[in-house]
């Protein structure tokens, strides 16, 4: 998994990059191909924001959070994301089995 994290109007410290990589680090367990997430953290008064874009073969999925600090809003992010990634498999398990061209009567 690629993860890469930037700031806008916010210096990403050491700190916020480690909390970010070890609460996308769960998202793995989803999907055996290599994941990309690219992260925004960024103010905007008075919450703090999250945001992420999830590059999958073929998918893209985007999310974002707001809270009141920033590792609420990553916590809340964290959440979503995995949210869209079952959801994004559930559709890909449902796909296979049902052969297309077939109506389900």
């Amino acid at each position: 998994m690629r993860i890469e994290t930037y700031g806008q109007q916010i210096e990403v410290t050491p700190a916020l990059r480690e909390y970010v990589e070890t609460k996308f680090k769960r998202l793995e367990r989803h999907f055996e191909q290599p994941l990309e997430v690219r992260t925004q953290l960024g103010i905007r008064k008075p919450d703090y924001i999250a945001e992420a874009t999830l590059n999958l073969a073929g998918r893209t999925l985007h999310a974002d959070a707001g809270a009141q600090t920033m590792y609420a809003a990553i916590d809340v992010l964290a959440d979503k994301l995995d949210r869209l990634l079952l959801k994004h498999k559930q559709k890909k398990i449902d796909a296979q089995r049902v052969p297309r061209g077939e109506n389900a009567d």
